[in-house]
């Protein structure tokens, strides 16, 4: 495969995944980012640890929707993560994301 080819072929992983989301998400009702993934949710539960130095987020996570281009079953029943860094969680509004007219994806 030289490198136009996986090129193309990523690009198109890319707009799969962007469909299947731009599908789903109206099923969930948070949108959760970490440093590592992007998730989809309904149930959501954020603590911070204190340790003696430093601290940490665990969140956890019912009924999930990976971002993951390399995964084959992207639901999950739950998902925990660990992490030092920044965590945003977001309730979706009641308006599903529309991209302009002229950025729309056709199919």
């Amino acid at each position: 495969m030289d490198e136009d080819e996986f090129e193309d072929y990523d690009r198109e992983v890319e707009l799969a995944l962007y469909r299947e989301y731009r599908d789903v998400v109206g099923q969930f009702k948070y949108v959760v980012e970490t440093e590592r993934r992007f998730y989809l949710a309904n149930e959501v539960n954020l603590e911070r640890h204190d340790t003696e130095n430093d601290f940490y987020f665990e969140l956890t996570m019912n009924d999930v929707w990976v971002w993951d281009v390399y995964r084959s079953d992207r639901f999950v029943k739950s998902v925990r993560v660990l992490t030092f860094k920044d965590v945003n969680v977001e309730v979706r509004g009641d308006k599903d994301l529309e991209l302009p007219k002229e950025l729309a994806l056709d199919e």
